[in-house]
C-alpha cells in the first residue's frame, strides 16, 4: 500500500485542532524595531472581515490576535513574540497561510482573502519567504503523487499486481524528488527557524537519520535556544541505538514452538526484522511483497525475523499460514507493549529493519521495489 508522507507544511499543521484552547493576546505597547509588525492588503473581502493570528504550538494553534480589514483590504498586527516561531494567518479555516514571526521584523502580506494559500506573497522576512518556497517546492509533486495514489488504489481493487508495482515505483520516485528538494532548501538555510521546524516535524528521522542528525548538530550552533532545536535533540537521542550504522539491539522472544529464538542466532546472514500483526491491514497488504523478496533471496544468504504485535496466539499463527510467511517468527503477544517494539521505538507498523551479516543496521522501512533493490545490491 502506498503511504503518502506528510510533506506539505500547511497540510501537516492543519491536521491540528483549529479550535484553539487558549487565547493569549500579544504584548502591547511595543515600539518599532523591538516587536514585530505584520501588515498588508488582501483582496476579495468586504470591509470588516476578520483576520486571525495564531501561534503554532506543540499540538494545536493558539490564538494570539485579531485584525479587521478596512475598505481597501488593509490590515496590521503588532506585538512581540517570546522567540522566533511559526504563526498562522487566516480569514477562514479553508483560507490560511503560515508565516515566521520574530521581533524586529516588518512583514508585508498580500493575496486573495478567499484562497490565501494559493495566492499569497510575502516580503520582509527571509524565514517567511523560505516557508513559501518550501510549500511551492512540495506542491509541485503533490498533484502527481495524488494521481498516482488514485491509480494505485484502482489497480489494487482490480488485483493488477504488475501495474501496482510500476505505479508504486513512480510514486516513491516522486516522493524522493520532493524530499530531495526540501533537504536542499534546509541545507541552504541552516540559520532559519523554518529549517529547524521542517527537520523536527516533517522529515522522518527513521528514514533520514544521517541528514536529521547532521542538521541537528548545525542547529545546536546556529539556533541553540530554539524550541525546534530542543525538540530535535529530544527526538533523535533515543534513536541513536537503532540508527543506520548502529549494532542492532538483541531481541529474544518466543517462536511459535514456544522456544526462545534470539535475533543473534541468525548472525552471518542479511536479516530483515519485520514488525507486523495479523490485525494490521497495511501489514497484510505488504506481506505479498515481502514473500516475493524472501522467495527470491532466501537461498542467497537472506532471512526474515518476523516480530508480531499480536495478542491472540491463534490469530497470529493463522495469519502466518494464510499469508504464506515461511520465515522465522517470534512474539511475546503483548501487542504495542512488545518488548522488541519498545527496544526499536516502533510507533507504527508495518516497519522493518535490515541487518548485515555482522548484525549492523543498513536500512529501515524498505518496502516493495526498495527492499528488492537493496537486497539485489548487497546480495550480488
Amino acid at each position: 500500500m502506498l503511504k503518502m508522507k506528510s510533506l506539505l507544511i500547511v497540510g501537516a499543521v492543519l491536521g491540528m485542532a483549529n479550535a484553539c484552547t487558549k487565547n493569549t493576546p500579544p504584548t502591547a505597547g511595543t515600539t518599532e524595531g523591538v516587536g514585530y509588525q505584520l501588515s498588508g492588503q488582501l483582496t476579495n473581502a468586504p470591509a470588516g472581515t476578520k483576520l486571525y493570528l495564531a501561534e503554532l504550538g506543540d499540538t494545536q494553534f493558539i490564538s494570539r490576535d485579531t485584525a479587521t480589514l478596512d475598505d481597501k483590504g488593509n490590515f496590521r498586527f503588532t506585538g512581540t513574540v517570546p522567540e522566533p516561531g511559526l504563526y498562522q494567518v487566516k480569514t477562514t479555516d479553508q483560507s490560511q497561510v503560515l508565516l515566521a514571526l520574530s521581533n524586529g521584523s516588518s512583514i508585508e502580506l498580500s493575496g486573495d482573502a478567499q484562497k490565501l494559500a494559493e495566492t499569497y506573497t510575502v516580503k520582509g522576512s527571509k524565514d517567511s519567504e523560505l516557508l513559501q518556497q518550501l510549500n511551492r517546492t512540495m506542491q509541485q509533486s503533490k498533484g502527481q503523487m495524488s494521481q498516482l495514489e488514485a491509480r494505485y488504489n484502482q489497480n489494487a481493487a482490480a488485483n493488477r499486481t504488475d501495474s501496482m508495482q510500476a505505479i508504486e515505483k513512480k510514486f516513491y520516485d516522486a516522493q524522493a524528488r520532493s524530499t530531495k528538494g526540501i533537504k536542499a532548501l534546509v541545507q541552504q538555510n541552516p540559520k532559519s527557524v523554518v529549517s529547524a521546524f521542517v527537520v523536527a516535524n516533517l522529515i522522518n528521522p527513521e528514514e533520514q537519520f544521517g541528514f536529521v542528525d547532521s542538521m541537528t548538530t548545525q542547529f545546536k550552533t546556529t539556533l541553540p535556544d530554539s524550541r525546534y532545536t530542543k525538540a530535535l535533540v529530544a527526538k533523535i537521542e533515543p534513536m541513536r541505538s537503532t540508527a543506520v550504522g548502529a549494532a542492532a539491539p538483541e531481541i529474544s522472544l518466543l517462536a511459535p514452538d514456544g522456544k526462545p529464538l534470539p535475533l543473534s542466532s541468525l548472525r552471518g546472514k542479511y536479516v530483515l526484522i519485520d514488525f507486523w500483526a495479523s490485525w494490521c491491514g497495511p501489514c497484510r497488504r505488504e506481506n505479498p511483497n515481502v514473500v516475493r523478496a524472501y522467495n527470491k533471496y532466501k537461498g542467497k544468504g537472506f532471512e526474515i525475523y518476523g516480530v508480531s504485535f499480536d495478542q491472540d496466539r491463534g490469530k497470529w499463527l493463522k495469519a502466518i499460514e494464510a499469508d504464506g510467511l515461511t520465515w522465522k517468527h517470534v512474539s511475546d503477544l503483548k501487542g504495542w507493549e512488545s518488548a522488541a517494539g519498545q527496544t526499536y521505538s516502533i510507533k507504527s507498523i508495518p516497519a522493518s529493519v535490515l541487518l548485515d551479516p555482522q548484525g549492523r543496521i543498513i536500512g529501515k522501512n524498505l518496502r516493495g521495489e526498495a527492499l528488492e533493490a537493496k537486497l539485489a545490491s548487497v546480495l550480488k
